[in-house]
């Protein structure tokens, strides 16, 4: 990923501490265990970070295509009963918002670009970097957290939900054991 037109990169130690202070981020915002956490937006380290925290934590990411449109979203988000939502930036973010009332399940929307967010007042819309700042908070008052989360997960546990293109009829969730 560029950034002022210069390529970043980040070592496996870095990634390692991205993970880790998001991953205590949606346990301070709530997230447990068997909750599914969508993720929309392009491919970029942060989004596969989602991933990863979610995974830590029993969660189960369900990525979709950030082209998508609302009613798209609206059957998936139903359809796997997702709690979290972590999208690219300001269009996926107007995207939930219009159809959140129609998605009884969701209950957080985090963002990661904050270009065009400074008027959203919504509580439930948080910032990527304020829950990464969160999560380095919760870890200083939780630090066996992490590590007891990762330890207690199975090697059968769900570690992803896929959905199908839909072409042929309403898409299919396709779930993904390690």
């Amino acid at each position: 990923e560029k950034y002022l037109g210069i390529w970043q990169t980040y070592s496996w130690h870095d990634t390692a501490a991205e993970v880790r202070a998001l991953a205590c981020g949606l346990a301070a915002l709530g997230l447990e265990r068997g909750d599914m956490v969508a993720i929309i937006g392009d491919n970029r380290p942060h989004l596969y970070w989602v991933f990863f925290a979610s995974q830590s934590l029993g969660a189960v990411p369900v990525p979709m295509y950030q082209n998508g449109v609302a009613a798209e979203f609206e059957y998936v988000l139903n359809h796997a009963a997702v709690r979290f939502a972590v999208v690219e930036d300001q269009e996926q973010t107007d995207k939930l918002l219009e159809i959140k009332d129609q998605c009884p399940s969701l209950e957080r929307i985090i963002y990661h670009n904050p270009r065009g967010m400074r008027s959203y007042e919504q509580s439930f819309v948080h910032s990527y970097t304020d829950i990464q700042a969160k999560g380095r908070e919760y870890d200083v008052q939780h630090p066996d957290y992490f590590e007891h989360e990762l330890a207690v997960g199975k090697a059968d546990d769900v570690v992803g939900i896929f959905y199908t293109s839909g072409t042929t009829g309403t898409p299919k969730g396709v779930q993904l054991t390690s």
